[in-house]
């Protein structure tokens, strides 16, 4: 199928888009509407729950009064006028107050002369009532105040003996928002001391609120959302203090909206469907097989080589082109690759032959030090990727003695101090001459490392223990076990259980004590390895020089 095809098929599409802004647009329509209902209805609860608080405290009010007219109350309290600085008289009034306080539950009571001088009263402090500070106390009459980090709902009631009025008696409970099915806040001259409404800060709900007139009811705007605020008891606050609930037009709408958005999806679904079906099968019929290449892409990218993609799987004609010269692109890089490995193994392999090549005696060194160590850290279980790069290291490990002059390389005697000194730069010298190579830098560590000691008595840095990488630990322990069973001008190779002795010895000084496990587990196959192949290759010379220095203490 040809694009334009296709390209024909999604002129329904615009059809589609019409419909949805149509439905779009009536939606937003019916969605003000509910909005606005909900808004009346929230506003009607919130004015019969203020309705129900007034009829409440009307009827506490009364409660109260009765206390007021208790003839000891009226008795204690004309004491205390007579006589304002008796401390006995005033204990004998908070004596009664606390009897008051503990039968009818109140947190506190307050007697005040009827020129709001406070006299005497008591406040609930961790369950218990003790005596108030009266002296710099001038609560409101009725509403809200704040004492003792509290806040305080109060109404009064006068106290009196017969026509005359002697004193107030204000009752207050500590002030409990969770008492309210809404969020509230509480305000004393435009600022927030109190709320309820959790995720908003003091900050936002002052800002919110500043513009509503006291007493009057508002619509307030918070984080994207309408809400809507009522005064609770105003003729109660008190002066400075506002006392407002708050309720989400929004939260309370969100049913209704849902299922109004809900009912949209289904009035279209039918006008929709035939633009619908027609829009997929188009789609599929060109994101199926771009997904499938996709998918192939992704594959090859995992895998590290491209795949062959199934061309004939596809229908779509510029589709499959595109597979047919994906495929065709990728044997190229594929045979290419494959080239290029070959080439750069053979490259390996041919520095390693050059190497062993300057000395008869060291034929074959570099290759049975690659298989060795690839035998011993598989015996280790190291990642397959170590193992393979531990091939081409292990080849590599002694390419630095290409510049040692051979009269100290192919020397047939033992070292002199000096000449010994020389041998020791090899490894940097290996390094200097692979480091500047793109693609050597894997085996950098083990052409480097491969003489440095467990204990740190090696060369070239004096590393040890686990400063040493695991794979330069390896390929020592494989460099001297070929050393030592490989014959020399002067003396032949060690047996193999004298070499493995050797090596047992010096486990944990000289060598890895995990790479001397492995390669002691293996080292019968090894050893069959070496038979199989004769094992009569003579080593070099700077290896003969580790090999004496382990029988006669000296380090290497």
């Amino acid at each position: 199928m040809r694009f334009a095809t296709r390209a024909f098929l999604w002129s329904f599409f615009p059809f589609a888009a019409l419909l949805l802004v149509s439905f779009w647009v009536v939606q937003g329509t019916v969605i003000k509407t509910v909005r606005r209902g909900v808004h009346e209805s929230l506003t009607d609860k919130q004015n019969l729950m203020t309705r129900a608080n007034a009829k409440s405290e009307v009827q506490n009010s009364r409660a109260l009064r009765v206390v007021a007219s208790n003839p000891a109350l009226e008795a204690g309290v004309q004491l205390l006028l007579q006589a304002p600085g008796s401390a006995e008289a005033r204990l004998t009034v908070e004596d009664q107050l606390r009897d008051i306080c503990s039968g009818l539950g109140f947190d506190f009571l307050l007697i005040s002369s009827v020129d709001h001088r406070p006299l005497a009263g008591v406040i609930r402090r961790g369950g218990e009532l003790a005596s108030m500070d009266v002296a710099h106390l001038r609560p409101p009459q009725r509403g809200y105040f704040e004492a003792e980090g509290r806040i305080w709902q109060v109404t009064s009631v006068p106290v009196n003996q017969g026509p005359e009025n002697l004193a107030t008696l204000s009752v207050g409970e500590r002030f409990d928002a969770s008492a309210f099915t809404t969020p509230i806040v509480l305000t004393r001259d435009g600022h927030v001391i109190l709320s309820s409404k959790t995720g908003a800060s003091a900050h936002e709900l002052e800002s919110a609120l500043s513009h509503c007139a006291a007493g009057a009811e508002c619509e307030i705007a918070m984080r994207g959302q309408t809400w809507v605020s009522l005064p609770v008891n105003a003729a109660e606050a008190g002066g400075q203090y506002v006392l407002r609930s708050l309720q989400s037009v929004d939260g309370a709408s969100a049913p209704m909206q849902s299922a109004l958005r809900k009912a949209s999806v289904v009035a279209g679904f039918g006008a929709l469907l035939a633009a619908m079906v027609v829009g997929f099968l188009s789609s599929r019929s060109v994101a199926k097989p771009l997904s499938q290449v996709v998918s192939y892409l992704r594959e090859s990218e995992r895998a590290g080589m491209l795949r062959e993609f199934p061309a004939e799987l596809v229908f779509v004609q510029e589709i499959r082109d595109l597979a047919v010269s994906f495929n065709r692109a990728g044997a190229a890089i594929r045979d290419g690759h494959n080239n290029l490995h070959q080439a750069y193994v053979q490259f390996v392999g041919a520095l390693a032959s050059a190497l062993d090549a300057r000395d008869p005696y060291t034929a074959g060194h570099s290759h049975r030090v690659s298989e060795f160590s690839c035998s011993i850290a598989e015996a280790m279980s190291l990642p397959a990727a170590e193992i393979a790069q531990l091939r081409i290291a292990g080849l590599l490990h002694d390419i630095g003695k290409i510049g040692i002059n051979d009269e100290v390389l192919q020397k047939p005697g033992k070292l002199t101090t000096e000449e010994f000194a020389i041998i020791q730069q090899h490894p940097t010298i290996g390094r200097r001459i692979l480091e500047g190579v793109r693609g050597f830098q894997p085996y950098l560590d083990v052409v480097e490392l491969h003489h440095e000691d467990w204990d740190g008595t090696g060369y070239p840095h004096g590393f040890h223990g686990e400063q040493i990488p695991v794979t330069a630990r390896i390929v020592h322990v494989a460099d001297a076990y070929d050393a030592m069973t490989s014959d020399r001008p002067y003396r032949r190779g060690m047996s193999h259980d004298r070499a493995l002795s050797i090596i047992r010895e010096n486990a944990g000084t000289q060598f890895d004590p995990a790479a001397v496990t492995a390669f002691l587990g293996i080292a019968e196959a090894i050893e069959k390895q070496a038979l199989r192949r004769g094992a009569v290759e003579p080593a070099d010379s700077s290896i003969m020089s580790l090999v004496e220095a382990v029988t006669s203490g000296r380090k290497a």
